[in-house]
């Protein structure tokens, strides 16, 4: 069976085996970006240390400002372990059940409602429809869609994609409904109950819900598209203002305090989380399936593992921004990539990383 072998960096002794490390990684992503070229930020945590931090590429095209350890990324669906961990802090505080129906929590939610628990949204499996599907003309880049908007389209619904438990389906409805939920129950806006309970303990300073007008990402990066004459900016779509299913930006510094809590279990005991990490099942007690594929995904958590070895991991994919964050929990290594640019694959460029440091 495949071993890490980093137990020089586990004992802390610098030298041959921290350059050969620094040097396989920097060889997977060195080629792919310049000074000129957007790019992206690659973390390696090992035991709670960092092995591995550094940015390539820009920032945007016009300033050429280089990416650092504290250039702020939108996470995009890298988001959604954010929204469960909060959910989870109220859970554990007493004002939300995880099997109680969101018309418990929004009384004038349509009928078909009463059958959809928080549980449900957590792990995309309620069958609400996708509101970018419901979405008209009326939302574009410039007037984006609100959290409360999406909660009216779903309201003038009269039907959903499936009943709640049947089967599972990926659902950014389901992760703003939540973000509502979290801001009616703790009775403060989403984004500050984000800063209360979780960024601001943990000393995450540089990582935000982004609320235009209420709040700034200081260091951020914008997003780009390559085409046929190069990178161009394409930093906002009519859905980059919702929050709770992708609105998080967050950095290198940021989100290597975001992984040390997690091992350490700082926001949620262990027995606490055991529910974030049990892969859902449905209604019959089947395992769920997408596009003929099994999935295991728990409270804001894919969980299949890679190559044998137990993982939690999310992607984010939006408009100019791609993310992802790998997690071995029996090694303690994590693999972050954050990229403003839409041409490369960060879930693949992380395997790579993992699969070099098998090799070492």
């Amino acid at each position: 069976m495949e071993v890490f072998l980093l137990a020089a960096f586990a004992a802390g002794a610098p030298g041959v085996a921290q350059d050969a490390v620094e040097s396989s990684i920097d060889s997977i992503f060195a080629a792919l970006a310049d000074a000129k070229s957007p790019g992206f930020a690659v973390l390696v945590h090992k035991d709670g240390r960092t092995v591995f931090e550094r940015g390539y590429g820009v920032a945007d095209l016009r300033s050429l400002r280089k990416i650092d350890v504290k250039t702020d990324f939108r996470l995009a669906s890298f988001t959604k372990q954010f929204t469960a961990m909060s959910i989870m802090l109220l859970v554990r505080d007493g004002k939300l059940r995880y099997d109680e129906p969101i018309t418990d929590v929004f009384t004038e939610f349509p009928t078909y409602g009463r059958a959809i628990t928080i549980r449900h949204l957590l792990t995309h499996t309620g069958g609400l429809p996708d509101y970018e599907d419901l979405m008209g003309p009326t939302w574009t880049a410039r007037h984006q869609i609100q959290d409360d908007e999406v909660l009216s389209l779903l309201e003038h619904q009269i039907a959903l994609k499936f009943a709640p438990g049947t089967k599972w389906a990926y659902s950014n409805s389901g992760y703003v409904v939540l973000g509502l939920i979290v801001a009616k129950a703790s009775g403060e806006p989403f984004w500050q109950f984000l800063h209360d309970r979780i960024f601001g303990p943990l000393g995450m300073g540089q990582t935000i819900a982004f609320v235009k007008g209420t709040n700034i990402a200081p260091h951020r990066a914008f997003g780009h598209t390559k085409e046929s004459g190069g990178f161009v900016e394409t930093d906002q779509s009519p859905t980059s203002a919702t929050l709770g299913d992708g609105g998080v930006y967050s950095n290198l510094e940021d989100l290597a305090k975001w992984d040390a809590a997690l091992a350490a279990h700082t926001l949620l005991g262990e027995k606490e989380m055991r529910e974030a990490l049990a892969p859902v099942k449905l209604n019959d007690q089947s395992e769920p399936t997408a596009e003929g594929k099994p999935v295991s995904y728990g409270f804001g958590w894919f969980l299949d593992p890679y190559k044998g070895h137990p993982r939690m991991w999310h992607s984010g994919s939006t408009l100019g921004f791609r993310t992802v964050i790998d997690r071995f929990t029996n090694e303690k290594v994590t693999v972050v990539i954050l990229c403003n640019r839409t041409d490369v694959d960060p879930s693949e460029l992380a395997l790579k990383v993992v699969d070099t440091l098998w090799k070492l």
